[in-house]
């Protein structure tokens, strides 16, 4: 035992992270009076929290999960910051192993659960394996819910509408559609933001939010359901949900090399995120050519090809000019896109980063908007470092650190 604990260089991290472990648990038996929000969902969890952060802080003390930390680590290092003040703590639930919920929630249960959506990712076979039991490990948050909370549901989703919830705990439906309990309508999505009407059965409440992009209004509802729990006034959740700003590479908009405009989204990227986000780039209503630079998906499994088809299927019915597929996966992409109608001349597939720079150099112009979208560990950022003018040697299409490429010694390999 004492050999192995020698050989395994982690061991002093692991012991320190246990014991920080035990001592939050602790810690939070001593903060009873908080009352605990979980997130959970394949997509929009930290948006969600964000939102759900600004907006009870209108009027409580309000601590909420990291936006950057994996929740192995989040969940106690944000429980030990909980002070007697507290009033609310909300809380990411973000699983990617089976049986990894039950570990979550053995520190901490939440009052009020909110599932943002369900989609193939982490669905590979050294994963979750399949949608099924993606769908059985996130709803397991929901399980633990006591009678007195509540649960808070996308009921836009497909696959959200599947789930048979066996409880008797309150249940409130959020979406785009008048048969959930909150809804919105006349959605409208540009440079500035998103302006929608937030509607229930008594009333229309117009809204504009810095954030863009029709799937913002799912994290939008879910803050404002939470707000009205809490006893906010509807001036109070207006107030909150006006303070958000789009985080960096989630939908935020930035200016960018050669005098164009970046559309940055490449932080994330599953199924359901890239096709809000090309719905997106098509529904912003502006003279300037728009150009979609699409890294692949990860972690979908026997859902890859075919995810990555669906998206090339959408995208040749968007107001979209250009398409610039990267990676041997997003070939499927391209193919389909050139399949369904989308002219053979605006289409390129690119086998790295460095080469669908290369293309970018030659078809950019002035003032296009640049839409940048990928999984994490596909690191499209590159493509802007690139274009800047900055050497980078690593061009790899799957690379297992998660830092920025610009502070990563193998960008540029001596």
């Amino acid at each position: 035992m004492i050999s192995k604990l020698i050989l395994d260089k982690e061991w002093p991290r692991r012991i320190f992270h246990e014991f920080r472990r035990k001592i939050a648990k602790v810690w939070l038996k001593m903060n009873p009076g908080v009352e605990i929000i979980g997130v959970t969902g394949s997509y929009g969890k930290t948006n969600t929290v964000w939102a759900i952060g600004k907006v009870l802080s209108e009027r409580y003390k309000t601590l909420q999960t990291d936006l950057n930390l994996d929740t192995i680590y989040n969940l106690p290092i944000t429980i030990l910051k909980l002070r007697p003040w507290h009033k609310a703590m909300v809380l990411e639930y973000g699983v990617d192993h089976k049986n990894e919920m039950d570990f979550h929630l053995e520190l901490v249960k939440p009052k009020i659960g909110v599932l943002t959506g369900i989609t193939p990712v982490h669905a590979d076979s050294e994963h979750f394996g399949s949608l099924e039991n993606i769908l059985n490990e996130k709803t397991k948050l929901l399980s633990v819910i006591p009678s007195n909370g509540w649960i808070i549901i996308n009921w836009d989703d497909e696959n959200i509408r599947k789930i048979k919830i066996k409880t008797s705990v309150k249940i409130v439906k959020y979406g785009t559609s008048k048969k959930a309990d909150f809804w919105a309508e006349k959605i409208k999505v540009d440079l500035s933001g998103t302006s929608f009407f937030l509607c229930d059965s008594q009333e229309k409440i117009p809204l504009k939010i810095s954030l863009l992009g029709r799937h913002f209004v799912h994290s939008a509802l879910a803050a404002f359901i939470i707000g009205k729990i809490f006893g906010l006034s509807k001036k109070e959740i207006i107030s909150g949900l006006k303070k958000l700003r789009p985080l960096k590479g989630r939908m935020s908009l930035e200016k960018g090399p050669q005098e164009i405009f970046i559309l940055d989204d490449h932080l994330r990227a599953n199924l359901a995120s890239t096709l809000a986000g090309l719905r997106t780039l098509s529904d912003i209503p502006c003279r300037r050519r728009k150009i979609a630079v699409l890294g692949e998906m990860g972690e979908m499994g026997k859902y890859a090809k075919e995810g990555h088809r669906l998206i090339g299927e959408e995208i040749a019915k968007l107001r979209i000019d250009y398409l610039i597929s990267v990676g041997p996966l997003q070939r499927e992409t391209f193919r389909e896109a050139v399949s369904k109608g989308m002219r053979k001349d605006s289409v390129f597939w690119a086998k790295d980063v460095k080469e669908a720079a290369g293309i970018l150099k030659k078809i950019l112009r002035k003032e296009d908007l640049l839409y940048l979208k990928g999984s994490l560990l596909r690191h499209m950022e590159r493509v802007i470092l690139i274009l800047k003018g900055e050497r980078v040697d690593c061009v790899v299409n799957l690379c297992h650190f998660y830092n920025p490429c610009h502070l990563c010694p193998n960008l540029r390999k001596i």
